[in-house]
């Protein structure tokens, strides 16, 4: 026993010194990282405390939770929170069912499959304000757009998307940026897929729709879960799509949480209200964090 004792203190020393060595060596790094990300926290957290108004800036002082009940008693609060729900669950359901449908058809042979891999994925490499855009100028001006020529040449009457369909529009944008994603994760999982077991499972008699909803379904499921959790925490903090095409309206149409926050902070220049609403934005991408995160572990110990 003290043989194995003394054995163990040997390992254990060399592996004390390597850490004690690098540490001087990331030590700045990590403090560099940790002051980026603590002291813009400690500042949203001071000034949601705080009457901070810049076209006031005589009303100063602690103002407790004020900023906090005037934000969950304003129904833009709701109506934001609301629309930011709405705009990441149908932009979930879009970008995963058609991620998993495009990733089987991609999986298969046929000819220029390369090329319009490419043409699939190009999209996700496109800065969301040009993509807005080119959505808003382009594909949905009710006069000059593809849509509308196409509308017209039907005999149909244009649609004004932004103005009858605010938020059908902005989901159809964002769905279109987060679609390649999807697909790229789904087509690399799909890709790692044991092909004699879909073999044997043909052999047994098992068409396609069974294959896939017995076998390639069930593979995809941890891919699934790590394009849900991505997607999420990014389509919480949308922005650029709805400033540039509808801004919030109409009314408050599009309006989602991150648009209020910059809202009330920079149009209504009320920087406390603004950061009261940036901690309720951090709480709930934490918490749907947690929940996500829980949910891909459990997955992973299956």
């Amino acid at each position: 026993m003290s043989a194995i004792s003394a054995q163990q203190g040997v390992a254990r020393e060399p592996a004390k010194r390597r850490r004690s060595g690098t540490l001087p060596l990331i030590a700045p790094s990590v403090g560099v990282l940790l002051l980026w990300m603590i002291v813009p926290l400690a500042m949203t957290i001071w000034f949601s405390f705080q009457r901070y108004n810049l076209l006031n800036p005589m009303v100063t002082g602690f103002a407790g939770l004020e900023n906090y009940e005037f934000l969950v008693t304003d129904p833009d609060f709701w109506a934001s929170l609301v629309n930011t729900l709405v705009l990441v669950g149908s932009v979930l359901a879009i970008t995963v069912v058609l991620g998993t449908l495009l990733a089987v058809l991609f999986d298969q042979n046929f000819p220029g499959r390369g090329v319009a891999r490419l043409l699939a994925i190009a999209p996700f490499f496109v800065m969301p304000t040009v993509s807005a855009l080119i959505w808003k100028n382009l594909m949905m001006h009710p006069i000059y757009g593809v849509l509308a020529a196409l509308w017209r040449g039907v005999g149909l009457t244009p649609v004004d998307w932004f103005a009858q369909f605010p938020m059908l529009s902005i989901i159809v944008i964002v769905s279109w940026q987060w679609l390649p994603f999807a697909l790229l994760i789904l087509l690399t999982a799909i890709q790692s897929l044991d092909h004699e077991q879909k073999e044997a499972a043909r052999m047994d008699g098992a068409g396609p729709v069974a294959q896939f909803l017995y076998i390639t379904l069930p593979h995809l499921g941890r891919a699934i879960s790590v394009v849900i959790m991505i997607e999420t925490i990014f389509l919480l903090t949308v922005f650029a799509e709805i400033f540039v095409t509808t801004s919030g309206g109409p009314g408050n149409a599009t309006t989602n949480l991150a648009f209020l926050i910059y809202a009330r902070a920079l149009l209504q220049f009320d920087v406390g209200g603004g950061s009261a609403g940036g901690m309720v934005a951090i709480l709930l991408a934490n918490v749907v964090a947690f929940f996500l995160v829980r949910s891909i572990a459990r997955r992973l110990e299956i």
